[in-house]
């Protein structure tokens, strides 16, 4: 398999640990509000997502950013009222960073669901950085075609005018659509962010540093962030099922830009999905995604089920 991976955080002190069961007993009063259902559609391919994960990970989760939202608009208002100015408190913007196949998609849309749920929040958005990737046509222009993902694939530029549109309280900001099916950036769609309550960015390398001195980094535009957290081991089980599973079902769409590995055997497919994770994603990993993990608000620290164990809380 793969070589196990950790990058500790580097000052554990500023960090609360807690444990799933103490996490889950913050909100034992709280109803589910979501239905096996309506978890099934959040779920991603490969996550394993109960009612029992919803009501002791993320509903604990979705009221402690309820509560940092609704801290932040008072502090708008405050701050407006002492100014004596109309009040301009922006989007909450949320930040969810970790691996390949670690789950972070289907954090971000139950988060979606549960947090539209709470009465300060009822308008949210969700965006990928996948729509910020470079055109396939400009990533091998470029040579990059092997290195997707990595942050040199991003429009980095495109990504913080879009943040800080939204920042900035603008009526409207417009994010590129992107398209697992065909593996690219979906030409003149785009999806339109009207001024939620809470916009989710949800991809990769979101809270890269800046990549020179003086420069703007994406993390900074965010009011909290997670980073989805598992062991290296652990993560390439799951990218290996999920590439497997996909091979029987999206792979097989002629319209699949991986439609050439649907034929392929089951030990062939599963070759070649190791050396996709050793060559390209675990790299990415430790170069890129796993050092950030000490910049992110809260991690969530996944066990080989899939299943938070862990929940790591920035002091405030």
């Amino acid at each position: 398999m793969t070589k196990s991976v950790d990058v500790a955080i580097a000052q554990p002190a500023l960090y609360r640990e807690i444990d799933r069961a103490d996490w889950a007993r913050l909100a034992p009063e709280m109803t589910q509000p979501l239905t096996d259902t309506e978890i099934a559609q959040v779920r991603g391919l490969g996550d394993e997502l109960d009612i029992d994960e919803v009501s002791e990970v993320y509903l604990p989760l979705s009221r402690l950013l309820s509560l940092y939202v609704r801290a932040a608009k008072e502090l708008g208002v405050a701050s407006s009222q002492l100014l004596d100015e109309p009040d301009t408190t922006t989007t909450f913007v949320i930040g969810i960073d970790g691996s390949v196949a670690v789950g972070k998609s289907t954090i971000a849309r139950l988060l979606r669901e549960l947090l539209s749920r709470w009465p300060d929040t009822p308008r949210v958005e969700l965006v990928t950085t996948d729509g910020f990737l470079y055109p396939n046509a400009e990533l091998e222009r470029r040579g990059l075609m092997t290195r997707k993902g990595f942050p040199e694939s991003y429009d980095r530029r495109a990504l913080l005018k879009f943040l800080t549109k939204v920042k900035s309280g603008a009526a409207k900001a417009r994010a590129p659509k992107y398209s697992h099916l065909i593996y690219d950036i979906v030409p003149g769609a785009h999806t339109t962010i009207r001024r939620p309550d809470v916009l989710i960015v949800e991809g990769l390398n979101v809270l890269q540093p800046p990549p020179s001195a003086g420069d703007a980094s994406i993390g900074e535009l965010f009011d909290f962030s997670i980073y989805v957290d598992a062991d290296a081991d652990d993560i390439a089980q799951w990218y290996v099922s999920r590439f497997m599973s996909l091979r029987k079902g999206a792979f097989s769409d002629p319209d699949s830009y991986f439609k050439v590995y649907a034929q392929l055997t089951d030990d062939d497919a599963q070759a070649r999905a190791m050396r996709f994770w050793n060559e390209i994603n675990l790299p990415n990993l430790v170069e890129n995604v796993l050092p950030t993990k000490q910049r992110a608000s809260l991690v969530l620290q996944k066990s080989a089920d899939h299943t938070v164990g862990t929940v790591l809380l920035r002091k405030l």
